[in-house]
């Protein structure tokens, strides 16, 4: 199981057992209340039954009591314990207790005279583990008017309590294996889901990469060059940005690495007898070679994916004691991206082979930058560079270009979640 579904198992599982240890007390607290509540509405269903039967609804003609009685003997003997019977007024005119109901009777709260007109019921737990169920209900007349009231006291006996609480019990335990059987059945749609937008993602990065690297080969065709230095300089960059305690990562990583194998893109709109003379360029030529940067800005800014390489591409030839261009930005003005990218890009021409001249040894190249400490390069930069340098060297040192693909293609692999 790789890393992903490793995490995706354990989530859903942690999410599945919170479900559960959620839904089933509440499942079988809303069991027990259902149970609870059929026990008292059949009980009070067959009340009303027998209060019609000894024509004890009505209580207001001469034998009244007497029927009273008679109903309430007879209800409590059967769902009830103690049944009581009460006037329109309020008065007891009839009370019956089962020896049960002789038990508990002591423990259960003295009220006023009853003036309810609504059913309800209360649930009591009494001393000697004894659970009751104590109902209300008013009576009423042919016209709907209150003609009296009920009053009855259940003791829930054991076996009936235990199937209660086996009955709730049973149905906490099916809203558990439910809430389960729910996580293990999301894993694989999930894992499936995942996998299909991971392979989407990879497309749709496999599409940006291509695009980035069919413009780095424009430039380099245009520049007269293999192409080979964009693939180093952006590999260089990552690796310095890697041994940073606080330097890019993320999306960040992502736009360094970007604009580090683009930083010249805009040098594709500077006319070839510019960009391709072989000797000093004038002030004025030098001034439309400068406007790479802002060319190279309009090309990758608003790009989507290639909207993070604009810092880059911005600010590549920006210099710590602001003497660069376009903006003589100075310091930490300069974004970090852009002064890890100045080592990694002058570092790399100064020890490359080019048209125009031959590599230059590695003591001579960091004499160079040396020099350029605080005025070219960000000093903490180059502290973060000096030790990787000779490291750095000597894995460049020849290197094809294809070769420099693959080193590059691994740092992308690493930094857009591509593993």
């Amino acid at each position: 199981m790789n890393a992903f579904k490793k995490r995706t198992a354990i989530r859903i599982a942690a999410v599945s057992i919170a479900l559960a240890s959620l839904a089933s007390p509440v499942a079988w607290y809303v069991e027990k209340e259902n149970t609870e509540e059929g026990i008292v509405s059949l009980a009070i269903e067959e009340s009303r039954r027998l209060l019609h039967h000894y024509d004890a609804i009505n209580l207001s003609g001469p034998n009244t009591a007497e029927h009273a009685k008679s109903a309430a003997q007879t209800i409590s003997g059967g769902l009830f314990d103690i049944a009581e019977i009460y006037n329109a007024a309020g008065q007891k005119l009839a009370e019956s207790l089962t020896s049960e109901g002789e038990a508990v009777d002591f423990y259960l709260s003295a009220h006023g005279r009853p003036g309810y007109t609504e059913a309800s019921y209360e649930s009591l737990k009494l001393p000697g583990n004894r659970w009751v169920l104590r109902v209300f209900v008013p009576l009423h007349g042919s016209d709907n008017r209150v003609t009296g009231y009920f009053e009855g006291v259940r003791v829930v006996p054991a076996w009936q309590h235990r199937q209660i609480l086996s009955s709730s019990l049973t149905v906490a335990l099916m809203v558990c294996l439910a809430a389960l059987l729910c996580g293990a059945a999301l894993y694989p749609v999930v894992v499936h889901l995942s996998a299909d937008n991971e392979r989407k993602a990879r497309e749709v990065l496999d599409s940006h990469i291509s695009m980035m690297e069919a413009l780095g080969r424009a430039i380099a065709k245009r520049d007269s060059d293999t192409g080979a230095h964009n693939y180093r300089v952006a590999w260089i960059a990552a690796f310095i940005a890697e041994q940073m305690k606080a330097g890019p990562s993320g999306r960040e990583m992502q736009g360094l690495i970007a604009g580090s194998f683009l930083h010249d893109v805009g040098k594709i709109g500077i006319p070839d007898a510019i960009l391709l003379k072989p000797g000093k360029l004038d002030e004025a030529e030098l001034a439309i070679m400068r406007t790479h940067v802002s060319q190279g800005e309009q090309i990758v800014k608003g790009m989507g994916w290639l909207d993070g390489a604009h810092e880059v591409v911005a600010a590549h030839h920006e210099k710590w004691d602001g003497s660069g261009y376009p903006r003589q930005l100075q310091g930490e003005e300069i974004p970090l991206s852009a002064r890890i990218f100045a080592v990694a890009d002058v570092f790399d021409a100064l020890c490359s082979k080019r048209p125009y001249k031959e590599p230059m040894g590695f003591e001579d190249a960091m004499g160079i930058l040396e020099k350029g400490r605080a005025s070219h390069f960000d000093p903490g930069v180059m502290d973060v560079f000096r030790p990787l340098a000779a490291d750095i060297f000597q894995k460049l040192a020849n290197i094809s270009e294809a070769d420099a693909h693959d080193l590059l293609k691994e740092r992308i692999h690493r930094h857009f979640e591509m593993k």
